[in-house]
């Protein structure tokens, strides 16, 4: 697991459509410094069969990302590795919550159940659902999406990712 100031930079310029959020760099990600870079990952194929993105990017292009209106963040900024293995010392929600208010996107989605969990404070063993999360004051609108690690096959459904995209296109 590697620790430092940012494993991998924000990509949050102010008023995008939506920003995703993840829980934190994964090994592969951390070492090659690029979003979603472990290649059994569905991220940037899911962006483009949901009509995010107008072709498939690769994760070196994650800076790109605002010419589609799209940004990028993790919840665990300051290290990297697989969900299980994060301390939970290393998750900052406070910290998301300014970067997110600086921004002002239309919408946040977490990429995946565990990033949804740690920001409402959700114990793991607690039942969440996919689909628009519960409204915080003064925060855009979020959703719930099922994460697109390879390691989250058992839980895969595009039409989530789908509807967040229909979202997207209207806020």
């Amino acid at each position: 697991m590697r620790t430092s100031s940012h494993v991998l930079p924000d990509v949050l310029p102010v008023s995008l459509r939506a920003v995703i959020c993840g829980t934190a760099a994964g090994t592969k990600a951390a070492a090659v410094t690029a979003y979603y870079a472990d290649p059994r990952n569905r991220f940037w194929g899911v962006l483009q069969e949901v009509g995010l993105t107008p072709h498939r990017l690769k994760p070196d292009d994650f800076r790109g990302l605002p010419a589609f209106g799209l940004g990028l963040t993790d919840i665990a900024k300051t290290v990297s590795g697989t969900d299980a293995k994060l301390p939970p010392g290393a998750f900052n929600v406070p910290a998301f919550m300014e970067s997110i208010r600086r921004c002002r996107p239309n919408i946040v989605a977490f990429n995946g159940k565990t990033a949804a969990r740690v920001f409402y404070g959700i114990p793991s063993r607690r039942q969440l659902d996919y689909g628009p999360g519960t409204l915080i004051p003064d925060f855009p609108p979020i959703f719930v999406l099922p994460s697109t690690a390879g390691s989250a096959g058992r839980y895969w459904d595009l039409s989530w990712w789908q509807e967040f995209a229909r979202r997207v296109a209207v806020e």
